[in-house]
């Protein structure tokens, strides 16, 4: 029996905009949550994960973490969020897979569509590790099948890394298709390929098939915003083959299951890129491989959580008090498991606040005191959203049956509007001779015409203060 870690998308070098600086380290704290995860991981492919860590849930860890090293390492694409990352970037993701290689562990690096430079035109991130030659790294830049030796014998490992339209648009035979025909055409080429590296597979070894697609029946999430490449998906029936023990996927970012026979898993995300996987549990998959029979369980990792509060202050007759009873419910909401991993309110956690509120409650809000609440938060932002009058529900009295004439129905509204109601005989002798579609004389003895002047925006000066004339257009 093989024993593989099955993990993907790492996208070291995503999420600073949800960290801070550590003064300690002069790192971005999102950036260390990432080397986090991804070191988590290395540990547990190595043996060496501390079963009774206080930052796992799990109330029997030891029944299903492994106690000797994997057999083998595969690594569904999106190392980085883009092809070229800072040097220090490059040099973490380097430290935990030379933890691999220093353990004669293989390891297969498959090309994703954020390791594609140029939409795949310009190499990839991780072909250096083959340019190298490191020892027991295969990079899967390639269609193609690798024999893997590994202690406990051989596997066959067809990776499938991540494909483009722009392979085939550049070709005399797409010229004139639409992006629709061209995507049946390279899947049909792909469907063709892959028949070929199935036939040549050894039906004696038990065999995997890494690939960083998009299938159909996927639920998709944070990955669709975060593509750089302009992919398409591919249909379960390409690669639910009889000749294949287990499919090894990358690329969605939330873990499924989406076939049981074989297994084809999407591993997910080994930690949260924004609030879009705020309730995914993020982790890798265990895989016991055998040819003809397969095993696997997902193991979640201890990542920080994203909390999201929301509350409607336009309707609160005190916003402030409102607002501050739905922060403290969510901070003192106790510990709750979460993939796993037990997670305790706000403290250390990244926050958002999303409230409503009408423009006139505005000056109420105490914002020392919100800060001062959300403090414990590892980060936080406060994301107020303006309620408009005019998007409040409509009067019942003012429905399109109601049968009212349009005077009444000014008068309905404005019995309505607290700030009208001074203005009312103003506004009514306005609409009444816009109907009419006369010249409204005032007299400006008693401010009227100034009156009519704020609500029209028209005003005669050359006429005599005594009688001022004004025409409602």
């Amino acid at each position: 029996m093989v024993r593989i870690l099955h993990l993907s998308d790492i996208h070291l070098g995503s999420g600073f905009v949800h960290g801070h600086i550590n003064p300690a380290t002069g790192l971005n704290t999102r950036f260390e949550d990432f080397v986090a995860a991804l070191s988590r991981c290395m540990d547990f492919a190595l043996g060496v994960a501390d079963p009774t860590s206080p930052d796992t849930a799990d109330p029997n860890p030891a029944e299903q973490m492994p106690t000797e090293p994997v057999d083998l390492v595969l690594f569904g694409g999106d190392a980085f969020p883009d092809a070229t990352p800072p040097p220090y970037i490059q040099e973490a993701f380097a430290a935990q897979f030379r933890r691999l290689v220093d353990a004669n562990i293989p390891v297969v690096l498959l090309i994703g569509n954020h390791d594609q430079y140029s939409q795949g035109q310009g190499g990839a991130s991780l072909a250096l590790y083959r340019t190298l030659a490191v020892p027991g790294v295969i990079v899967g830049d390639t269609l193609a099948t690798h024999r893997i030796e590994t202690k406990a014998g051989p596997v066959q490992v067809t990776t499938l890394p991540w494909l483009t339209r722009s392979t085939l648009l550049t070709r005399p035979e797409t010229e004139g298709l639409s992006l629709t025909e061209v995507s049946d055409c390279l899947r049909q080429r792909l469907r063709v390929a892959l028949e070929g590296e199935f036939r040549q597979l050894d039906p004696e070894i038990p065999t995997v098939l890494l690939a960083h697609a998009m299938l159909d029946t996927a639920m998709y999430g944070a990955e669709r915003f975060l593509a750089v490449g302009k992919g398409f998906t591919l249909p379960m029936s390409l690669l639910t083959r009889d000749c294949l023990d287990y499919v090894a996927l990358g690329h969605v970012h939330r873990h499924q299951v989406l076939c049981e026979s074989p297994p084809v898993v999407y591993p997910g995300s080994i930690e949260r890129v924004d609030f879009s996987e705020e309730k995914e549990e993020k982790g890798f998959v265990w895989v016991n491989l055998e040819r003809g029979k397969v095993t696997f369980e997902f193991q979640p990792l201890p990542v920080r959580a994203f909390r999201t509060i929301r509350v409607d202050l336009s309707k609160a007759e005190d916003p402030q008090a409102a607002l501050m009873a739905a922060i403290a419910k969510q901070a003192s909401c106790g510990t709750a498991k979460q993939g796993g991993i037990a997670k305790q309110g706000i403290d250390n956690a990244i926050v958002r606040l999303l409230y409503q509120v009408r423009p006139e409650q505005l000056s109420v809000l105490d914002d020392a005191e919100i800060h001062a609440a959300l403090a414990p938060a590892h980060h936080y932002s406060i994301q107020p959203e303006l309620i408009s009058q005019l998007a409040r529900p409509r009067l019942p009295g003012l429905t399109a049956d109601s049968g009212l004439n349009p005077i009444d129905a000014l008068k309905t509204f404005i019995h309505h509007r607290d700030d009208l109601q001074e203005m009312e005989a103003d506004l009514v002798a306005a609409a009444e001779a816009l109907l009419q579609d006369e010249v409204w004389q005032i007299s400006d003895s008693d401010g009227a015409a100034q009156r009519a002047q704020d609500l029209t925006g028209v005003y005669d000066a050359t006429q005599q203060p005594e009688q001022t004339q004004l025409r409602l257009l």
